[in-house]
């Protein structure tokens, strides 16, 4: 039998002795108690009885099964993440068999590879529900094998532990199973997405197969965790909304205690992976937003499924905190690229990074809410992530993906995952098949029910079966939504039934782009409607954002429903200092963008004043039929050789966000001047931002030139510029260099330094010094004897007798243990 890593702190008695509920039950005590049966009051209509039959949401889910699906498929073997699965069978066999020593390097870069395999499955399997596929299922079930055969026998399923029993194959990985999932082994999110493909399989097709693996596996979390002991948190969570969703399957009240163990257990770690406090006393938004979102969300499941009311009202308070604070435009969430991070309050750079799984990670929190409450503005928020800060992450062709998706791109710049633009695939490749199942499932958040209450919350032509009072209900919708606010519904019962049929009526109609003060319209007068049945007008009143028609409804009753879209300009809160005198555009749920290609090729010194015109146009040929903006009578200022400014008529057109970057890399911004004393023009060149940049080491995607845009703490508008820093090493010394075109005269320097001390490990460094190379090539030391001050605060600045330099060096000392980073790095020059 292959052998099994000890678990830490625990005997193999005290595995054996945790088979009992009672234990964990005593283990996790001290919670509110539990309505048996209980769920959301509000149940979704499930994507299986929803089908989009044209339009946006039709045409991306065409893609999505058509492109998006067999790409990924074929990513998993081309990646390697597959055989990953198929070594570790092998080492199984082996020591088996008695090479006790036989071991495999992993051939891909992470510890949670595995999860790209299960989150694949999981989207496929939610396109066998909506279009069964005898071919797609046999060939899953072949995966399904593999996956199979790669768990050992106790139902540990790991490949990177099983691949290298003897000794960690990663740093993140600990030497006992489950001791390092509180940093980053990631042990207990792969199985989150494993149990979460697991049930969306069984549903899809009525196999077994990879539910039995998932069965396996939470038994053995229940040996190993369910007398409440090792009290691990896990580092990036998912496993509890895994576990939620094996006991709806099950009915096994043991995976519901489970998860809600793992959630119990936070409060003796750091914020990056919201550890810091115990759940319910958390009342902000901290940390790795994907973890966060996934937090969240879980704890939402369990305050369903458990009536728990500490956990709502602490998810309550972050949502809160997230919608009124750390929003933005797009519905993004995440804005820090360090730590790839909920920043603080109303930290909202446009060159963000706004992770796409963070925004998935966002609908499904705000659809949670949503179905807790029946309140619109969860549906609000989820319409405005979906169409712009999630549907950014994916191409119109289905094979390009965003990491990060930022509200302003010069066009050339590589972002944190080393990719100028969408990209195939990623080393760490969570977001594309996070997309993948999204795209499959999204019929799953258009309609809801509740006793006799019916819920339109998303508008897209189609058609959907809500069961309702004992019936179906057939649902007819036709619409252009939403570049048109027309909406006709058919309302089908199979005998007459009375219900109130509730339709959402968008914040952005109610004169309010998101339910904060977050945002504002510049004209905030609501959005005319009108609501008709059968032809009718009819006066429905409002309850918490939906209009509510109660009737005897009968087959061939019709619902129109009609918007105006006005086309809105934006404006953000005085605190958000990087869009202070900007202004965006929004038509209905969309946020639009300005890219070069549309605009002479350059978006330098736009102004977008109040008194330009704009039209909606509607452009079927353009990126999948999109309705365009059309801007009379905006500027475009530059700078004169003498420094003064100039301005110029221009006229412009803005795309929706989600579709930039299809043709091609190109500047893009979503927000704009709106005066020319508000324009940011690129600053004057430097001797640094002039000369060749060099480095002793940066990691994949990140981008030592940062360090000479010319934007600091101190200057930079928002407060936030972007760092660059030698993460992961740590200690030793590290260096950069600037190259100057021709020998120059200089006399000091100025650095800011960064630190993300409290949810890194960059910290300053321990010691830093300047050398210059002479015209002879060698390296010496700046004249002078400066003093080295090291502060986080504000700049440093060394001056140091003129010397003529071929270049210059920045030698760092790290602290043991920690990297090191800077914002800026700045040269004077000696006149």
């Amino acid at each position: 039998m292959f052998p099994s890593a000890p678990s830490p702190s625990r005997s193999a008695a005290g595995r054996l002795c945790c088979y009992a509920v009672s234990a964990m039950a005593g283990a996790i005590a001290a919670a509110p108690s539990v309505h048996a049966g209980s769920d959301y009051p509000i149940q979704p209509v499930p994507f299986t009885a929803v089908s989009f039959t044209e339009g946006l949401w039709h045409d991306r889910q065409e893609t999505n099964n058509r492109v998006t699906l067999p790409f990924a498929l074929g990513q998993l073997e081309t990646s390697n993440r597959l055989k990953n699965f198929d070594l570790a069978t092998d080492i199984m066999k082996r020591r088996a068999a008695g090479e006790t020593d036989a071991q495999h390097k992993p051939v891909t870069e992470y510890p949670f590879d595995d999860s790209d395999v299960y989150k694949v499955l999981e989207g496929a399997a939610f396109c066998l529900s909506v279009r069964p596929d005898p071919e797609l299922q046999a060939q899953l079930e072949k995966i399904i094998a593999r996956v199979a055969a790669a768990q050992e026998p106790d139902g540990y399923l790991y490949t990177w532990r099983t691949m290298h029993p003897d000794s960690p194959a990663h740093g993140w990985v600990g030497q006992k199973r489950w001791e390092k999932d509180p940093g980053l082994s990631h042990e207990l999110y792969n199985l989150g997405h494993l149990y979460e493909a697991g049930v969306a399989h069984q549903q899809a097709t009525g196999s077994r197969s990879l539910l039995d693996i998932c069965l396996k596996s939470a038994e053995l979390l229940q040996r190993d965790f369910g007398d409440g002991e090792p009290r691990i948190a896990p580092g990036h969570q998912v496993v509890e909304m895994g576990l939620a969703k094996l006991y709806r399957k099950t009915g096994d009240k043991r995976w519901l205690e489970l998860a809600r163990f793992f959630l119990e257990t936070r409060g003796r770690g750091g914020e990056y992976s919201q550890d810091h406090a115990p759940v319910v006393e958390q009342r902000k938004a901290v940390g790795h937003a994907v973890r966060a979102n996934y937090l969240y969300s879980g704890m939402a499941d369990v305050a369903a499924l458990q009536g728990d009311p500490r956990y709502l009202e602490a998810i309550n308070a972050i949502w809160e905190n997230v919608v009124g604070r750390k929003l933005h435009i797009t519905g993004g969430v995440g804005a820090r690229a360090a730590g790839e991070a909920y920043g603080d309050d109303y930290e909202l750079p446009n060159r963000c990074y706004n992770e796409t799984c963070a925004a998935i990670g966002f609908l499904f929190w705000n659809h949670r809410m949503f179905l807790m409450s029946g309140d619109a503005r969860y549906m609000d928020v989820f319409e405005r992530t979906l169409y712009n800060g999630f549907l950014s992450g994916v191409s119109l062709s289905g094979d390009r993906f965003f990491y990060p998706n930022p509200l302003e791109y010069d066009g050339k710049t590589k972002n944190n995952h080393g990719h100028a633009g969408r990209a195939p695939w990623f080393g760490c490749a969570c977001c594309p098949p996070n997309v993948l199942r999204v795209l499959a499932s999204l019929g799953g958040y258009a309609y809801a029910v509740r006793d006799a209450d019916l819920f339109v919350n998303l508008y897209a032509a189609g058609e959907a079966r809500a069961e309702l009072g004992g019936q179906s209900v057939r649902l007819v919708q036709q619409t252009s939504y939403p570049w048109d606010g027309a909406i006709r519904l058919g309302v089908n019962p199979e005998k007459p039934a009375a219900f109130a049929l509730r339709l959402r009526i968008p914040g952005w109609t109610r004169g309010a782009p998101v339910p904060s003060d977050l945002y504002a319209y510049d004209d905030a007068s609501p959005a005319a409607w009108t609501l008709k049945v059968n032809g009718e007008p009819v006066s429905a009143p409002l309850e918490s954002g939906f209009a509510v028609v109660r009737r005897e409804w009968r087959a061939g009753d019709r619902v129109e429903l009609e918007f105006a879209l006005p086309v809105r300009r934006v404006s953000g809160h005085a605190m958000v200092k990087d869009i202070a005198g900007l202004v965006a555009l929004e038509r209905g749920p969309i946020v639009y963008t300005f890219e070069g290609v549309d605009n002479g090729g350059s978006l330098e010194g736009l102004v977008l004043p109040a008194s330009a015109t704009i039209r909606a146009a509607h452009q079927p040929a353009l990126l999948g039929g999109v309705t365009t903006l059309e801007v009379d009578g905006a500027l475009r200022v530059s700078r004169r050789e003498d420094g003064s400014m100039e301005e110029a008529a221009a006229k412009l057109v803005a795309i929706p966000y989600a579709a930039w970057n299809n043709r091609g890399l190109s500047p893009m911004a979503v927000w704009l001047a709106r005066s020319a004393d508000k324009v940011r023009l690129p600053l004057p060149p430097t001797l640094a931002s002039t000369a060749k940049l060099s480095v002793s080491f940066a990691r994949g995607g990140m981008d030592p030139a940062v360090v000479k845009d010319g934007q600091m703490p101190q200057n930079a508008t928002d407060g936030f510029p972007r760092n660059f820093d030698f993460w992961p090493r740590k200690g030793g010394a590290e260096w950069l260099a600037y190259e100057f075109a021709k020998p120059e005269r200089v006399s000091g320097v100025t650095v800011s330094w960064f630190s993300d001390e409290g949810r890194g490990e960059c910290r300053l460094p321990k010691a830093w010094r300047v050398l210059y190379q002479n015209e002879a090539g060698q390296w010496l030391p700046a004249p002078g004897s400066p003093a080295y001050a090291i502060r986080k605060s504000e700049p440093v600045k060394v001056a140091f007798a003129p010397v003529v330099a071929r270049a210059l060096k920045l030698e760092l000392d790290l602290e043991e243990n920690f990297s090191a980073g800077l914002y800026e790095w700045s040269v004077e020059s000696a006149k």
